[in-house]
């Protein structure tokens, strides 16, 4: 297998972006969802104006894993004032990390989160924290088994369904 490349992207990657997204968050969640939630999600989360926004962001990073020119997965990384919710300048927020159905158990996950360890030690970060899904098992493993503990829990609003999110960090310093 060729290798695994990670690279940061701009504004004229927002299409692969913006497939990679929906197909990806689809894969994962539409299975405990409603179609009709889902596609709300899809259609605003995933819309050009708000990925644009997000990719004009200077405190947001996006990261896509591509395998021979294929795009495989993607990482989304908030800083300051960008983060979803605590908002700490000592914090970086891995907000997204999919990755293809095809390719899971296939390293790619690491890989991306392993990127988003480099950027928040660059950037000096004294923790990293994110938001999972109660019911997504398979993540939490992942990142528990890379150090991260649970610290607290908030509400991700999917359409007009309240979900839990397990909120979690890892200590870098």
């Amino acid at each position: 297998m060729s290798p695994i490349t990670i690279t940061k992207i701009t504004l004229t990657a927002i299409d692969q972006l913006q497939k990679i997204g929906r197909q990806t968050f689809y894969e994962t969640f539409s299975e405990g969802n409603s179609e009709e939630n889902m596609q709300d999600y899809l259609d605003t989360g995933f819309s050009l104006e708000k990925l644009t926004a997000e990719l004009n962001d200077e405190h947001t990073n996006f990261y896509l894993a591509q395998l021979e020119g294929e795009v495989i997965g993607y990482l989304k990384l908030n800083f300051g004032t960008s983060q979803t919710e605590l908002q700490d300048e000592k914090a970086v927020e891995i907000e997204r990390i999919y990755v293809l159905k095809d390719f899971h158990g296939k390293k790619v996950g690491q890989l991306l989160y392993d990127k988003a360890i480099e950027v928040a030690r660059e950037r000096n970060a004294e923790y990293v924290w994110l938001g999972v899904w109660e019911e997504n098992k398979r993540a939490i493993q992942f990142y528990k088994k890379n150090g991260f503990v649970a610290f607290d829990q908030h509400v991700f609003k999917l359409g007009d369904d309240e979900q839990i999110d397990i909120m979690m960090k890892l200590e870098l310093k």
